[in-house]
This record gives C-alpha cells, structure tokens and sequence, in this order.
C-alpha cells in the first residue's frame, strides 16, 4: 500500500472516530440546549478552527461566483438539514438509533451516484458490499432497534437527515472539484452557521439557553472535531475515494458507538457485536475491492 493510501485510510478511520462519537455528544447536548442554539454552537467552533487553519496555509480563496453558490448549497445539504434533523430527533431518540439509522447514507449515495456520476455505477461488489455492511451494522444494533411508535417522527427525522447526506455527497463530487479540501470545509461550515444562526434567533431563544459544564463540553467537542478537523478529513477522502466509498464510514459510526458504550458507559459486547463488526469490515472490503466490478446500474461513460 503506498503511503498515500495508507495516510486516506488513516484518515477513513479517524473521521469515523469524530463523526461516530458525534452522536453520544448531541445526545447530551439537547438535554440542556435546543436543537438550532446546539448546532450554531458547534458550527461557531469549527468555523473558529477552519478559519485558522486556512489563515495559517494561507489558503486561496475562489474568485468564480458560481462555486460559493455551489459551496451555499452544499452547506445547506451536508449540515443544516442533517445536522438539525439529527439533534432534534436525538430529544426522543437515543443516539444508537441515530447511528443504525444514519448508517443508511450509503445505500441513498449509491444510488443519487450511478445516476448522477458517470465514474461512479452500482456494480456488483459495491451491492454486495453495501447489502453485507448494512445488514452487519442491523446485528451489532439489533438489541437497541426498537422502533417505537411513539418516536416514528424522530425515526422518519433520522432517514432524511440520511438521503440529505446522500445527496450532499453526490452534490460535492459532482459539482466541486480542483479545491483544496479546506476551502470547502471553510465555507460549507461558515454558510451553515450564518444560516443555523438566523434560524436560531427566530425559532428559539438561544442567548436564553443555560449552558451547563456537560453541554458546553458537548458544544466544543462537537465543533472543533465533528465541524471542524472532520470535514477537513471528509474532503480530502472525498477527493481520493469518491462519493460512494466515501460514504462507507457511515458503517463504522456504530462500531465508534460501541466501543464508546463499553468504554464509558460500562455496557457489555455480546456475539452480535463481534459477528457485526465482522460483517461490516467484510462490507467495507468488498466495496473497495477489484472482484465484482461488473456495471449493474449507472453510465460507464462520461457525461458530454
């Protein structure tokens, strides 16, 4: 493996570690916070980060006003609606429903990609792949996939927040390409705190909101990693991978929620756990893997 490869797939594994731990932090955020005021906060802390970041490489800025219209639309499909969706539904959701639900982004890339992208078709191992790994991430959540009819708002909240992801990814890849992954990171994150922040002012109440030591916890660590050092991770694998593979770290979020029940919450890992953790590394091989690769949806020639 070269060390370019070796370096994303380091990468790969720490967005999945930042994003996965995303979950239990919203989960003790909205005890405290609402929903928009908890996601301004976070984005507010990411934005601090990329703007320093940038500041420092001394990045260039874009001068084609039709790539901030597509980085506004990107903010817009990757964070506000996701980001609002996922913490409003984490009020009467738990957060490992949140994972196995959001673990479902994968399987809408897929297919927003083979018709959209004409370098990116549904072929054989990536079905195979995503069918393996999506039933794997079932298993290791099957204990805690209760769905219940009283949160079935929360339920449907969880897989929009899903296919908005699935179409950000196609979106990213489609129509932003040559950037160096900070810009996007900068910009899509700095769209969306203007726009969550407006949202915030009119629908609730945020200079109101008692912060507690927990929840401001929450607020940092969810925007200096899951706002900040992560989509500067995304963009780089995006880049290398492509919209599709990608995706795959929605599989590991569940893995990340695991380990973190067992480490900080004292929860016990059964079979299931193990057999599922197996089940979605064999998935993740298989959609990265050379076997298969024959067309089953999607163009194999470019677009004119």
């Amino acid at each position: 493996m070269s060390r370019a490869s070796r370096s994303t797939w380091l990468l790969f594994v720490a967005l999945a570690g930042m994003w996965g731990s995303s979950y239990l932090f919203i989960k003790i955020g909205v005890e405290t916070i609402t929903p928009l005021t908890l996601v301004a906060g976070r984005l507010f802390f990411g934005l601090v980060l990329l703007l320093a970041a940038v500041g420092i490489a001394r990045e260039r800025l874009p001068r084609e006003a039709r790539i901030y219209r597509h980085l506004i639309v990107m903010a817009v499909l990757n964070i506000v609606i996701p980001f609002f969706l996922i913490t409003w539904a984490e009020q009467t959701t738990d957060s490992a429903l949140a994972a196995i639900l959001n673990a479902t982004v994968p399987l809408f890339t897929i297919v927003f990609a083979a018709s959209f992208l004409h370098d990116e078709p549904i072929t054989l191992n990536r079905a195979v792949g995503l069918a393996v790994g999506f039933v794997g991430v079932v298993v290791i959540m099957s204990r805690n996939l209760v769905l219940d009819d009283g949160n079935i708002a929360g339920e449907i909240a969880l897989i929009g927040s899903s296919i908005s992801y699935g179409i950000g990814n196609v979106y990213n890849r489609r129509n932003v390409r040559g950037l160096r992954p900070m810009i996007p990171a900068l910009f899509q994150v700095g769209f969306a705190f203007a726009i969550v922040t407006v949202l915030a002012f009119v629908f609730e109440r945020p200079l109101e909101t008692p912060i507690t030591r927990d929840g401001l916890f929450a607020i940092i660590w969810l925007g200096i990693l899951g706002s900040g050092f992560a989509y500067l991770a995304y963009f780089r694998i995006l880049g290398e991978w492509g919209a599709t593979r990608t995706s795959m770290v929605a599989y590991l979020l569940p893995i990340v929620g695991i380990t973190l029940g067992v480490v900080v919450l004292d929860e016990s890992v059964d079979v299931r756990v193990l057999a599922g953790t197996a089940l979605v590394i064999g998935g993740v091989a298989l959609v990265n893997s050379r076997f298969g690769g024959r067309h089953l949806i999607g163009r194999s020639t470019p677009a004119p």
